[in-house]
């Protein structure tokens, strides 16, 4: 929310609304596309139906995590630069 009361954009709920919409497309496009592009399986397991998205999920998930632990080890406390 802006110091004028006045909602951003991604504030307002038809645009959270749109961006859910617009990220659940994306990922039904990327399941849809697998049947069209038919990736060559290297090693067996990433042959099945919608390994690409589940691999791509797993990485988002654990740059979050490495991220939140960075966080936490470069973590100072508030006053760090007045004393």
């Amino acid at each position: 929310m802006s110091k004028n009361n006045k909602p951003d954009f991604f504030d307002k709920p038809k645009t959270r609304r749109m961006l859910w919409a617009l990220l659940w497309a994306a990922c039904g496009l990327s399941l849809v596309a697998q049947f069209f592009a038919s990736p060559e399986p290297h090693f067996g397991f990433d042959g099945f139906l919608g390994f690409n998205a589940l691999f791509g999920f797993a990485c988002v998930v654990a740059l979050v995590l490495a991220g939140r632990g960075l966080g936490f080890i470069l973590k100072r406390d508030t006053n760090y630069y007045d004393d």
